[in-house]
């Protein structure tokens, strides 16, 4: 992992949101398989046809270790664009997880893989594997706009895209705003009931 990847990787989503502004996080409805998962890499994207999860395949083989799969199924509920067998494929060849406004299948089994996946939900429906789809192509996952080599990070409050070119800044802002926060809890509970009030105080003064 490079040196932003490792720093997203110890930093939460709500830190990183904080940071962007929350202009980039994907929508509360894409959530992980299991609360203890934690994702931070580049994205490879993937576009789908409705329905359809051939590409799929294509991005894993594209892949280089540490990547995360973002798939564009526009938001199909209806078809799983991956099972288990598939993903089972993914954390093989060294992907760090998958990520997509669609459903996949398996559930089951997806979870004794303990591969991370982020997604709407699941189905008992294959995906069609009639061709068409687009890898490492500019794409729109959960309202935001996520490009190949997108910094991707996710974990069990939902995930958070950062582009490339933002990266170190978006660390050292997120970074900055956790020592805030611990500042801010000293102050607020260095006496207990008495420093909550005054603490309380000095904010609601500050909206007058």
């Amino acid at each position: 992992m490079t040196k932003v990847e490792v720093s997203f990787k110890h930093l939460p989503t709500t830190a990183v949101s904080d940071a962007t502004g929350g202009h980039t996080n994907l929508r509360s409805d894409i959530k992980p398989l299991a609360d203890h998962y934690k994702i931070a890499g580049r994205a490879v994207t993937v576009r789908l046809p409705d329905g359809e999860n051939g590409a799929v395949l294509e991005a894993i083989r594209a892949a280089r270790e540490g990547d995360i799969l973002v798939i564009d199924a526009k938001g199909n509920t209806n078809r799983a664009v991956a099972g288990d067998f598939v993903l089972s494929l993914a954390k093989g060849i060294g992907i760090q997880g998958v990520v997509v406004d669609g459903v996949i299948r398996d559930i089951a089994a997806i979870r004794e893989l303990d591969f991370p996946v982020f997604s709407l939900g699941t189905t008992v429906a294959a995906g069609h594997k009639n061709g068409g789809g687009e890898v490492n192509v500019p794409i729109a996952i959960g309202g935001v706009a996520v490009h190949p080599g997108d910094y991707i990070i996710g974990d069990m409050d939902g995930v958070v895209v950062v582009p490339q070119n933002d990266a170190e800044r978006m660390v050292a802002a997120a970074e900055a705003k956790i020592q805030k926060d611990e500042i801010r809890a000293q102050e607020a509970h260095v006496s207990g009931k008495e420093s909550i009030i005054a603490y309380l105080d000095k904010v609601l003064a500050s909206f007058s």
